[in-house]
């Protein structure tokens, strides 16, 4: 699947895990099926324009918000974009944590 599918798939996992969704209870809030939602999240299905409203507006969250910044010359190469999505592909605890580490590293940076 392309590039974008896998982008918007995790985009999609992260704002579900996010609010403590399972997929299934995404499925049931969007009308898509629980299969679907995987594979949408995987990014083995190249999901519809329609599929893809449903799920951002089952998540709260408008289109603008899920595409942003996606087709950015500079996007592969943005730092602070690839550790955004790195911190917000993990669970509440493990961004907690790593904000935490952040702060220490640049405290002790400036000492």
């Amino acid at each position: 699947m392309s590039d974008l599918a896998k982008i918007i798939g995790q985009r999609i996992r992260n704002y579900r895990t996010e609010q403590n969704l399972s997929q299934e209870k995404l499925a049931e809030f969007s009308g898509c099926h629980p299969t679907y939602i995987g594979q949408v999240e995987r990014g083995e299905k190249n999901a519809t324009l329609e599929s893809i409203e449903k799920i951002s507006s089952a998540l709260n969250i408008s289109l603008s918000t899920l595409f942003e910044k996606i087709g950015n010359e500079n996007c592969n190469e943005s730092i602070p974009l690839k550790c955004y999505e790195f911190v917000a592909s993990k669970s509440k605890e493990e961004q907690e944590m790593l904000y935490q580490m952040i702060l220490n590293i640049d405290k002790y940076k400036n000492k």
